[in-house]
Order: C-alpha cells, then sequence, then structure tokens
C-alpha cells in the first residue's frame, strides 16, 4: 500500500498504450467436460473460458475467431473493477488514485482478465484458479481473487471471489462473455443507467432504451440466448447486468456487482479481511 505521507494523489504507472487492444494467445487450455458440455479455460490468459462447446456447437467469440485482442474473446472475469473508470482517476479514503488507462483516457475491466491465474484444483468436471492482485502500479490495494468453474451435463455454474488482505479497498467483480450472436435475446430489466457523451454510465437510472445497447441495466431476472434452436438461460446473484449487441458476430450479457464507473459513483468498499463473492451460471435446453 502506497504510504507518502504527503502525496493526496497517487498516479498509477502508464505506458501510452491501449493493453486491452493488445492481443493475446490463449496459451495451454484445460478442459473440464460433462456429457455433452466441453468448457476450455486458458489460466494463462486471464484465467478465462477460452471456448465452450454444448452439444458440438461452439459457444463464445474464441481466439481464433478474429478478435485477438484481450478485450474481445472469451468469458473472462472482471476484478477488482468492470468496465470503466473514469480516465482512470478515483478517490478512497481521502486518498486520490489514478490507474494506468488502457482503452482510450479509461482503465477497463479491472487486471485479473489480462494476468495469468494458478491451477488449484483440476478433475474433470471442475477447476479452480486463483489469482494474487497486484501491489504495484497496476492496483495499489493487492487482495486474493478466486474463481471457481464446474459443469454437470447442461450446466456451467462459476463462482467469482475477492478477498481484500490487511488493507481496505475498492472492488467491483463479473464476468464479460462474448457470446456468437444469438437469433434472439430474451431480456427484460426495469432499469438502466444512460451514459453521457463521453459513454461513460452517469446517474440517476432512468427507463431502458431499446436495443442497440452498450449499457448497464437494473432490475434484471436472467436474460436467454435463442440460437440454432437452442436455448441458453443465465442467470446471477449479480445486481447489475451490462449488455453489449453492437457487434454483429456477438453479444455480451455481462453479470456484475456494480456499474461501470462504479469507483466515482457510488464506491463499493471491502474492509480489510473482507471478502465479495458473486455466481453466474449458463444452462442449456433444447435440440
Amino acid at each position: 500500500m502506497p504510504t507518502a505521507a504527503s502525496a493526496r494523489s497517487i498516479r498509477m504507472a502508464d505506458d501510452g498504450t491501449d493493453g486491452a487492444l493488445a492481443p493475446l494467445a490463449a496459451g495451454s487450455c484445460l478442459d473440464i467436460e460433462c456429457g455433452a458440455l466441453r468448457v476450455s479455460v486458458a489460466p494463462s490468459a486471464g484465467g478465462r473460458i477460452a471456448q465452450i462447446v454444448y452439444a458440438g456447437d461452439a459457444q463464445l467469440v474464441g481466439p481464433d475467431d478474429g478478435h485477438p485482442q484481450t478485450i474481445a474473446w472469451g468469458c473472462y472475469p472482471m476484478l477488482p473493477w468492470a468496465g470503466r473508470v473514469r480516465n482512470g482517476r478515483f478517490c478512497f479514503d481521502g486518498r486520490e488514485y489514478r490507474l494506468a488507462p488502457n482503452l482510450g483516457p479509461h482503465a477497463i475491466h479491472g487486471v485479473g482478465f489480462a494476468l495469468p491465474w494458478q491451477v488449484e484444483l483440476h478433475t474433470a468436471d471442475c477447476i479452480v484458479l486463483a489469482l494474487q492482485l497486484p501491489r504495484d502500479a497496476r492496483w495499489p490495494f493487492g487482495g486474493v481473487a478466486r474463481q471457481t468453474l464446474r459443469v454437470t451435463p447442461r450446466c456451467l455454474r462459476m463462482t467469482l471471489a475477492l478477498d481484500a488482505q490487511e488493507h481496505a479497498m475498492p472492488a467491483v467483480i463479473g464476468w464479460h462473455p462474448w457470446f456468437r450472436k444469438p437469433d434472439r435475446l430474451d431480456f427484460a430489466p426495469t432499469a438502466m443507467y444512460p451514459r453521457d457523451a463521453a459513454g461513460l454510465t452517469v446517474l440517476p437510472p432512468g427507463p431502458p432504451t431499446t436495443p442497440p445497447w452498450d449499457d448497464c441495466f437494473l432490475g434484471v431476472d436472467g436474460a436467454a440466448l435463442h440460437r440454432g434452436g437452442r436455448r441458453l438461460a443465465l442467470a446471477s446473484d449479480c445486481d447489475h447486468w451490462v449488455v453489449f449487441d453492437e457487434r454483429d458476430d456477438a453479444t455480451c450479457v455481462e453479470p456484475q456487482s456494480g456499474p461501470p464507473d462504479a469507483f466515482n459513483l457510488a464506491l463499493p468498499r471491502l474492509a480489510a479481511g473482507e471478502r465479495i463473492s458473486r455466481w453466474f451460471e449458463m444452462r442449456w435446453a433444447g435440440r
């Protein structure tokens, strides 16, 4: 934890690059499977799911599908923040911090989606990954993340947890899946955060607009994607959901514990030693 007594502002290192757009290879993948469901996990590529195959049908935009950028494939965990932190700046416990921008002037999706995770357990139908968050220019607070992925014949259930260590810290966690474009999306939120001229989330939430979307929603009771005669139901205990459906080949439905730019909108706090944990479930039905 930085401790310069006279410094009220701490600047994270900035190398001037859009790191979220840099190509990221999957590396060696580990599979878990049960029945018709197989999940390929890429521990070295942000601990993300590289591909999900159900009944022979690939579900995700994968690393070899024409979008190799770190931000643009698979299904990855977002932590310790989700979405953009405006200009990488926020205040916490009376001190101003600036994170290194990785997408234009902003810091997006945390650090976990670009770092290698450690495999703690790998069985035929389950994998557990862990990540020690940095305590340096990328993220000054540390913390330990753990994710568990488990499959049954028609279901993938993921849990994601983040523990603060000896210092309090802000924290938002969630998932960012890049689903192959569905024929239809069932999604019925009751409220939506507006976005400003810079495209960033602002307050207060209001009525949802019609798609296309790149927006954060509230009052969501899951979602369902229909493609090729199959239904994929999504459920989570997260109370915020982001939907991005502006790309022709993909739709992202992203459950998360807080909105984009949460560090500036409604600062979520983990006390020293405290944990935040959420789950996300994908369940298939149909031929």
